[in-house]
């Protein structure tokens, strides 16, 4: 389940702010690590992590390494999570059914 590795990757504080960090534009290292409470090589750590789990995709160019948000990396979260959405609104339908059937 490809899911699990996303509930852990996003588990930490830290991993999610450098997630939501990429939500707009690709980045570096250096760029991400200005406004995280880690040091680079902490990001980095942070960074392969997320790039584990689906998340991230990196490209180089030259020495740098750019990082930017894999866009389909949540689909498979979201599939599990809509699972219950349908689930519920199943209940719900029988629920109204049987209750019209009493009525």
């Amino acid at each position: 389940m490809t899911y699990d590795l996303i509930f852990s990757a996003l588990a930490d504080p830290t991993r999610r702010s450098i997630f939501e960090a990429l939500r707009t534009e690709e980045r570096t290292v250096g760029d991400i690590a200005l406004n995280q409470p880690v040091s680079r090589p902490a990001v980095s750590q942070h960074l392969k992590v997320l790039e584990t789990a689906g998340l991230v995709t990196v490209r180089s160019e030259g020495n740098r390494r750019f990082y930017a948000l894999r866009r389909d990396g949540l689909e498979d979260l979201r599939r599990y999570l809509d699972s219950f959405w349908s689930d519920a609104l199943s209940a719900y339908a029988a629920e109204i059914e049987r209750r019209m059937k009493t009525n």
